[in-house]
């Protein structure tokens, strides 16, 4: 079972859908395709430069296209319905380690700091994958009132360059960020992202890297 395959499933695109509608319908930013298909995408690539096989690049590039298709049922608890949703329409699909192994990434994206922990490289590799992601492409909100009301989106909406580097010499993973001062100051993006900066680096050190922050130039971690 590859990425090309789970992407013409038609449960996975109704769940995603779905979930893109609800998580609208709620004010959030964008948990559709477009972030799906973003974190499976960077998912792969970084399972790919950080030396990871075949098969694995492949797993966390799944998961990474699964891994908030639970958001539909519940927002609360959305990682473990994601996990069983997928053992439910993948079970005769994937060898049993494989879907352990998506299943545990999968739930594993989105807990609180004390239960988040690592025991395979492609939960780690999400976690970097899924919470690297902040861009204005990420707002859904089409009134400017509207973005400028909630952090999230105004953090997002001012964050106009997103990028993800990995130096396999230096060991080290660095988000690189370019954010409109203008709209927000940084500390709203710190109100924002700190458990989530805090969850890359606790991933990047379980792959044997350090993590890095840089915003407009200044590197701050």
């Amino acid at each position: 079972m590859t990425l090309s395959e789970v992407k013409k499933n038609p449960q996975v695109l109704e769940f995603i859908k779905e979930t893109e509608k609800t998580l609208a319908a709620l004010s959030y930013t964008d948990h559709g395709l477009r972030h799906a298909n973003l974190v499976a995408d960077r998912a792969r690539n970084i399972a790919k430069e950080i030396g990871l096989s075949k098969n694995n690049q492949e797993l966390a590039a799944i998961t990474g296209f699964c891994h908030d298709m639970g958001n539909f049922i519940s927002r609360g608890h959305h990682n473990y319905f994601g996990a069983l949703l997928f053992h439910q329409v993948f079970n005769n699909d994937f060898e049993p380690k494989e879907m352990a192994i998506i299943m545990q990434a999968i739930s594993n994206h989105d807990k609180s700091q004390e239960d988040m922990s690592f025991a395979n490289p492609v939960s780690a590799v999400v976690v970097l994958a899924d919470k690297s992601d902040v861009h204005r492409s990420r707002v859904t909100a089409q009134k400017m009132e509207e973005i400028k009301a909630d952090i999230h989106d105004r953090v997002n909406y001012a964050t106009k360059e997103c990028r993800l580097k990995i130096d396999k010499t230096k060991k080290r993973i660095t988000l690189t960020l370019k954010i409109d001062t203008n709209f927000v100051p940084i500390v709203e993006y710190f109100e924002v992202f700190t458990d989530r900066m805090v969850f890359c680096r606790l991933a990047a050190e379980y792959l044997g890297y350090n993590f890095g922050l840089v915003i407009n130039n200044f590197r701050l971690l």
